[in-house]
C-alpha cells in the first residue's frame, strides 16, 4: 500500500472521527428530538475516541493516528471527569450557582482551567516540548506564509501587522453584535466598571484555556500527519461545529466559529506560537464578559 493511499485512510478517518463526535448531538436533538445530556456527549466522544485509538494501533495504514485519537480520549475523560464530578463539589455549586458575574465565571474558567492542564500534561508525554505543541509566545513577526486575499492578508504581510487588525476589527465586529443585541444604557455601563478586574482576569482564561484545549493541542497532533491545510480544515469543522448551539444559534454560530478556528489557527501554524490567537480571543472574550457581566448585575448586588 503506498503512501497515497495511506494519506487517504488518515483523512477519511479523521474526518469521519470529527464529524461523528460533532454532529451527533445535533442529529439526535434536531432530527430525532432525543436531548443529549452532558454525560452522554462525554461517552459518545469517549467510545469514538477509544474506537479509533483501538483501530489505529490495529492497522497500520492509519497508526500515524494514535496521538490524534488519544488526545481526544484523555479530553472527554478529563471533561467528564471536571463537569459532571469536580464541578458538583459542594464549594464549587455555590460559587457556580451565585448570580454575581464575580463569583460564578472565575469559578467556570478554573474548572476551565483544570481541563487544560491535563491536556497539556498528555501533550508533555506525546511532544515533549512545549513548542511542540505551541505552548509558547511564538514569532509575533513572523511572515504571513498563505496570503488570504479576501481578508486583505497580501504576501509580504506579517503577523505583527495582520494580528494587531484582526484583533481590532474582530472585536468591532463582536462589539457591534452586542450592542445591536443587548442596547445597553449608559447607567448599566458605569455600574459594570467594578466587575472589570473579573471581567479582565475570565477572559485571559477563557481565551488560553480555548486556544490551548481546542485548537493548539489539535494542530500538534494533527499537522505532520495531515500536512497544515487539511489539519486547519478539520479544526475548522470541528470547532465551527461545536458552537451549533452557542451564541449565536444554528449556522451562522457554526460559519462565524469555524471561520474563527481556521483563522486562529493558522496564526499558531505560522507563528508557531500561542500569542496572537490568544490576544484576539482575549479582546472578544473580554467585550463578551462585560455583557455577561451586565445581566448579572441585580438592584443592590
Amino acid at each position: 500500500m503506498d503512501n497515497r493511499q495511506n494519506r487517504i485512510f488518515i483523512l477519511v478517518t479523521a474526518w469521519a472521527a470529527i464529524l461523528a463526535m460533532t454532529l451527533t448531538r445535533i442529529v439526535l436533538q434536531e432530527i430525532f428530538h432525543y436531548h443529549v445530556s452532558e454525560n452522554l456527549q462525554y461517552a459518545i466522544d469517549a467510545g469514538i475516541a477509544v474506537a479509533g485509538l483501538g483501530l489505529a494501533f490495529l492497522w497500520k495504514p492509519i497508526r500515524p493516528l494514535r496521538a490524534f485519537f488519544g488526545l481526544f480520549v484523555v479530553l472527554a475523560g478529563a471533561q467528564w471527569l471536571v463537569y459532571t464530578r469536580v464541578d458538583r463539589l459542594a464549594i464549587y455549586r455555590t460559587w457556580l450557582n451565585n448570580p454575581s458575574f464575580k463569583v460564578y465565571m472565575p469559578a467556570e474558567q478554573t474548572l476551565n482551567l483544570i481541563v487544560t492542564l491535563v491536556i497539556i500534561a498528555c501533550l508533555f508525554i506525546l511532544k515533549k516540548k512545549r513548542t511542540a505543541f505551541f505552548l509558547a509566545r511564538g514569532d509575533l513577526s513572523a511572515p504571513v506564509v498563505e496570503p488570504v486575499p479576501w481578508l486583505g492578508i497580501k504576501s509580504g504581510d506579517r503577523w505583527n501587522r495582520v494580528g494587531l487588525i484582526s484583533a481590532g476589527c474582530i472585536s468591532l465586529g463582536t462589539l457591534a453584535f452586542l450592542v445591536i443585541a443587548g442596547r445597553p444604557s449608559l447607567s448599566i455601563l458605569i455600574q459594570v466598571t467594578p466587575y472589570l478586574p473579573a471581567v479582565l482576569l475570565s477572559a485571559a482564561l477563557n481565551a488560553f484555556n480555548e486556544e490551548m484545549t481546542y485548537k493548539a493541542s489539535f494542530l500538534s497532533v494533527l499537522e505532520d500527519v495531515v500536512g497544515r491545510r487539511q489539519s486547519l480544515l478539520l479544526l475548522a469543522a470541528y470547532f465551527g461545529i461545536l458552537h451549533f448551539y452557542g451564541v449565536p444559534y444554528g449556522m451562522i454560530g457554526v460559519i462565524l466559529a469555524a471561520f474563527l478556528g481556521w483563522f486562529l489557527g493558522k496564526s499558531m501554524l505560522e507563528t508557531r506560537g500561542l500569542f496572537w490567537a490568544w490576544f484576539i480571543h482575549f479582546w472578544q472574550d473580554v467585550l463578551i464578559f462585560i455583557f455577561l457581566a451586565m445581566g448579572s448585575i441585580t438592584p443592590g448586588g
